[in-house]
């Protein structure tokens, strides 16, 4: 782990890299992006740096939920457009790689991210919310991929997150105009979770970790692994594996204790 790491009380900490701070408190990790002067960008520090966050967290087991917000109006405003102007195709196929690196940890790892969306979020930044597994949005957020108007489009897996998440007609619209949408249009067409307030961005935040982190953490995972993997698939390879996956909740101590919590008429005390 290249960050900084401060020990607070109990298991909690604080990690400290040079684009963005995180503190853990109990099951939830919250990341806040610190680098303003590049408006948050994708830069090639930021990747190796939230790479290196990802690996290292993926072995804290009591960590459950990671949110991600910005600062200020800004909630990450895209690639590191000063670094791409001088890139030629094999720096530029490097470039995705990397990126598309970090969003396949952040898909892989077995923690549930949450886009706290705070301001801008254009082009990779848009990209980042769509690998987050949920989104809350300010109303003051926008979002948009603007790349056509750079003469590129929204690569590192940007077209294929975002169709998914929004269909492939509404996706196209945005990638082929480089509209920017309100946070209420984004809401409108599915692609956040939440929309609140900016000062209740954080609480809203707050409250749906907490409603997550209260349940088992066994079966977050089983199912987050379970949409994951069945997106890429054929639906009858799908539903078989989301069958194996179902199977494996019945060796946990969480369904035990769930169910005997159900029928005992008490609330469950997963560990």
């Amino acid at each position: 782990m290249n960050g900084k790491k401060t020990m607070k009380d109990g298991n909690n900490y604080c990690l400290e890299y040079s684009t963005f701070e995180c503190e853990k408190q109990g099951a939830i990790l919250t990341v806040k992006l610190t680098n303003p002067e590049k408006l948050n960008a994708l830069t090639a520090v930021f990747l190796k740096e939230f790479s290196d966050m990802v690996d290292f967290i993926a072995l804290d087991d009591e960590i459950l939920v990671v949110t991600i917000t910005g600062q200020g109006k800004v909630f990450i405003a895209g690639a590191d457009v000063e670094l791409m102007s001088t890139m030629n195709p094999k720096e530029a196929a490097l470039y995705a790689y990397n990126t598309t690196e970090m969003y396949r940890k952040m898909e892989n790892v077995d923690k549930i991210f949450i886009a706290s969306i705070n301001g801008y979020t254009f082009g990779g930044g848009l990209v980042v919310a769509c690998i987050c597994d949920l989104r809350v949005a300010s109303t003051k957020a926008t979002f948009g991929y603007p790349e056509v108007g750079l003469g590129i489009f929204p690569g590192g897996c940007g077209t294929v997150k975002l169709s998914r998440l929004i269909g492939i007609g509404k996706a196209k619209e945005l990638s082929y105009t480089g509209r920017r949408i309100s946070a209420e249009e984004a809401y409108r067409i599915g692609l956040l979770n939440v929309i609140t307030e900016p000062e209740n961005l954080k609480e809203e935040t707050d409250k749906l970790a907490q409603e997550i982190v209260k349940n088992s953490k066994s079966a977050v995972r089983l199912v987050k692994e379970a949409y994951n993997y069945g997106a890429d698939l054929p639906e009858d390879v799908a539903v078989n594996q989301e069958k194996n996956l179902f199977a494996m909740c019945f060796a946990t101590e969480d369904q035990k204790e769930g169910m005997r919590a159900f029928l005992e008429k008490r609330p469950p005390n997963f560990k």
